[in-house]
């Protein structure tokens, strides 16, 4: 007899209507594989992430006291009428790792904290406990650089222009405006002479200016504290991360500072003591610098019963490392320099070895950067997962992995307004008989060009040597589509945007996350909304500052942000929809203005492809026929940049591009977020480029990218120190024949299909 407890074996979703979804209901088998397929645009992570997981992790917030939900982020309720079934969801996203430079993949993991334990039981000599050998304490960390391995030297001649005065501007750092406060306080000070030019300064004078402890000092009648430049830089700007600070200031850092190796720890955070104590000859910093697959080997090398499980712990950790293909990173590599999936499978390797059970596991792509070969190992991870009665829930493009569901879920059946539905429930074999967009292209194959271009010259990169590069000598051909692949972390991006030689007038687009608020949108990032503010001002005659909602034309309950942020206080805070506005963001008066028949609102709640046909000339079209063009056509022009995945930030950084007179353009896995039937588009605004007069590199693990290339630079043979070398360069078609590299044989595989 079937006991009631196991009925529970269905996610029910009820009336969804988060951001584009229409109303949708669908049911989702527990303990079960679910890919969830579709265009960019069509859904798929508003079911997903902003509905199932989104509510999961409310209602786990939920259980906790008011008191400590008042330190954990404000969750929303989804806009859906019912969800029942849901387990305990664990999100494995994309977001890059915090730009903090303490945070490491060893102290992401606690890969580090472990170690450390295992040096404070067996180093020699022995000098206290765990905390003695981390660079995050006090007790551990090298003085002089504070335990971030680096120190920074400033150029003077970079905050300030030696022909000016004070009161002329000669302070050239960003908001240090000559008639405020921060530059009045050294010009009326008793140090200086504001009209005095700098270069006529004494020493005395230039000590004072630049390099002046911190002392009391009355200016303008105001008891204010004078410090010298120097010193106040770098607590007010270098302090902060650089990866946190607008781009403006981000602009200056790069300017005015260098960042050099610390000349004390030689890079390795730590103090003398710390690096003294070893195990076996090693001390912790050169355990942390290892690859992740020598370390592993020199940890079980470690036969001390006293450490065995300390030492199996960490060894069960280091092999899942290996596993999901990260063996070639080190502990030492900090987070911010890990790419989008790297990030995505470190987060992977602290649930591998997890105990917990009948727990949700969400995915977003988690094969981007992975090489064919890699995606086969990552897929028998998932699986793993699956088998030990978790539910798997992966948002996913790629046929490999959509091949090993046991149930799918299509959504579309285009993007933006024009999707929100589901168009297929059920098996792999039955979406390829359906008549749905991914049924239709999950058994496309790539087909070699009947020919390909010649190069029009040669970017020569030579004995590149950065991080895994084994004196690489390589021609990159101008003029022509080329394509870097090679397996995860066997230097691609290492070769071409580390050693591509500077002056060679080169675009590149990444998919970084794009800075801005969640006021910022396609309009706004674009420059789109300056013709189209200046449209509707031409067609009314009034100001242009009305039509923007961060500006004059801004509805004042909301301050123009379309909803209400409402703190309460020990409970979790709420948005909600602005009365006032409709969440329409402008005042009442300003939606009265139109232009062709639409007030502002109305144009920027248009798709792209819509608004083309709306503005048919001028600048706006220009900037929207570029947007169309990488396929970004059903985003709507308001749409907050914070919702946008990795491949749409990178295609809009794309289409932005697009508009440079760059000769060189430098891509990064422009696939991913793609679906099967949108890469066929990439490919034509590949070759677009490239007929322009473009030379177009494209670093990419896709097949079909991989066919059309016009010459294919291939690195490897595997990854980390097994990588780093040129294993093929030629034409698809040599590859082909050649079958002599891992891309060679899945290449020809993909192929042959």
């Amino acid at each position: 007899m079937n006991h009631p407890a196991d009925s529970h074996d269905l996610i029910s979703v009820r009336g969804a209507r988060e951001n584009n979804l229409k109303d949708i209901s669908v049911d989702i088998p527990k303990r079960r594989l679910t890919v969830f397929t579709g265009v960019s645009g069509s859904g798929k992570s508003s079911l997903v992430f902003g509905t199932i997981a989104a509510e999961s992790q409310r209602l786990i917030n939920e259980t906790y006291t008011a008191f400590v939900q008042s330190f954990m982020p404000s969750l929303g309720r989804p806009d859906v009428d019912g969800l029942s079934g849901l387990s305990a969801a664990i999100i494995v996203d994309q977001e890059r790792m915090g730009a903090n430079s303490r945070s490491t993949v060893g102290t992401a993991t606690d890969a580090n904290a472990m170690l450390r334990i295992l040096f404070s039981r067996l180093g020699d000599p022995h000098i206290g406990p765990s905390f003695h050998y981390g660079f995050n304490a006090a007790e551990g960390m090298c003085l002089r650089c504070e335990g971030l391995g680096e120190v920074n030297d400033i150029d003077v001649d970079q905050l300030v222009d030696r022909t000016k005065s004070l009161n002329a501007g000669a302070i050239t750092i960003p908001g240090y405006k000559a008639e405020g406060w921060y530059v009045r306080i050294y010009a009326d000070s008793e140090f200086l002479d504001g009209d005095k030019v700098l270069a006529d300064y004494t020493d005395q004078e230039w000590a004072d200016f630049l390099y002046k402890e911190p002392v009391k000092v009355s200016v303008q009648n105001m008891n204010l504290t004078y410090e010298g430049l120097v010193p106040k830089v770098q607590k007010s700007i270098l302090s902060k991360d650089r990866e946190t600070v607008q781009p403006h200031i981000r602009a200056f850092i790069d300017r005015a500072v260098t960042f050099t190796r610390c000349p004390e720890c030689l890079g390795t955070r730590l103090n003398p003591a710390a690096l003294s104590s070893t195990i076996d000859g090693r001390n912790i910093a050169d355990c942390t610098a290892m690859q992740i697959s020598d370390l592993a080997e020199f940890v079980r090398g470690i036969s001390d019963e006293s450490v065995a499980p300390i030492v199996l712990t960490l060894s069960q950790t280091l092999d899942s490392f290996v596993e999901i293909g990260l063996g070639y990173l080190s502990l030492e590599r900090t987070s911010a320099s890990l790419s989008g999936g790297e990030a995505q499978r470190v987060k992977m390797v602290r649930h591998l070895g997890s105990s917990l059970t009948d727990v949700t596991y969400v995915f977003d792509e988690p094969t981007v950067g992975l090489h064919p070969h890699d995606i086969q190992r990552m897929n028998g991870l998932l699986l793993r997962l699956r088998d030990k009665g978790n539910t798997v829930l992966v948002v996913e493009h790629k046929p490999e992995t959509i091949g090993i569901a046991d149930h799918v879920v299509d959504l579309g059946p285009r993007a933006g307004v024009h999707g929100g539905e589901i168009t297929f429930t059920g098996t792999v074999d039955e979406l390829r008989a359906s008549e749905t967009l991914t049924g239709r292209h999950l058994g496309d194959r790539a087909r070699l060009k009947d020919g390909v271009r010649t190069p029009s010259g040669a970017l020569e990169i030579r004995d590149a040597t950065r991080h895994n590069l084994r004196g690489v000598d390589v021609d990159v051909p101008l003029g022509v589509l080329t394509v870097v692949t090679g397996v995860a972390g066997s230097g691609k991006s290492s070769l071409i945007h580390g050693s591509i030689p500077p002056g060679a007038n080169v675009v590149s687009v990444d998919q970084t996350a794009i800075r801005g608020s969640r006021r910022s949108n396609p309009a706004t990032y674009t420059g789109l909304l300056d013709p189209i503010r200046t449209a509707f001002a031409k067609a009314n005659g009034v100001k242009a500052a009305l039509f923007s909602a961060n500006s004059e034309g801004a509805c004042p309950n909301c301050k123009g942000a379309g909803v209400i942020y409402t703190d309460l206080a020990m409970m979790a805070g709420v948005a909600t929809v602005c009365e006032e506005c409709g969440g329409k963001r402008f005042q009442q008066q300003v939606l009265e203005y139109r232009l062709d028949g639409k007030n502002i609102a109305e144009v920027l709640a248009m798709p792209v492809a819509e608004a083309e046909e709306f503005f048919a000339s001028g600048p706006a079209h220009a900037i929207l026929q570029r947007l169309v063009d990488v396929g970004l056509g059903y985003l709507s022009l308001g749409q907050p940049l914070t919702t946008l995945s990795g491949g749409e930030r990178q295609r809009l950084k794309l289409a932005i591009h697009m508009a440079e007179k760059g000769g060189v353009y430098v891509l990064d896995e422009p696939t991913s977020g793609l679906h099967l039937a949108d890469v066929e588009q990439l490919l034509h605004l590949l070759d677009r480029l490239v007929d322009s007069g473009k030379t177009v590199i494209v670093i990419e693990h896709h097949q079909a990218v991989m066919a059309h290339a016009d010459w294919i630079i291939d690195l490897g043979p595997g990854a980390g120190h097994d990588g780093g070398r040129v294993v093929f360069e030629g034409t698809p078609a040599q590859l082909l024949a050649d079958r002599s590299t891992l891309t060679g044989q899945h290449l020809a595989e993909y192929v042959a299909g």
